[in-house]
């Protein structure tokens, strides 16, 4: 049994490290600010899940379980609350998405 749970731990785990470096490079490869928030508001709370969920299962049942789930809790309710906030403030300065006759006439003139 204790087999089954380091595998089951050691997915999540690598799928929450997967997801947090795609988020990564998301927030690189994206052209505006948009998308880029897109990118890193989709993969942190899912990568936040998996990495913390792998991190439960090692712990077993003790107050570090606890700990990790508040963490966890406290990260699936401020996080897309943050990301929300970012956004709506960049829309009300007046920050423009690309759109994608923007982007071809940038491409035109490079």
């Amino acid at each position: 049994m204790e087999i089954l749970i380091n595998f089951i731990s050691a997915i999540l785990l690598v799928l929450g490290v997967f997801l947090g470096i795609s988020g990564a490079i998301g927030l690189f490869r994206f052209p505006d600010f948009y998308t880029r928030m897109h990118a890193a508001g989709v993969t942190d709370t899912l990568c936040t899940a998996c990495i913390i969920g792998g991190l439960v299962l090692q712990a077993g049942f003790t107050l570090i379980t606890v700990k990790l789930i508040f963490i966890l809790l406290f990260t699936w309710y401020s996080s897309p609350a943050a990301g929300h906030a970012l956004i709506k403030a960049a829309h009300k300065t007046g920050l423009r998405p690309l759109l994608r006759k923007d982007s071809e006439q940038e491409e035109k003139s490079s």
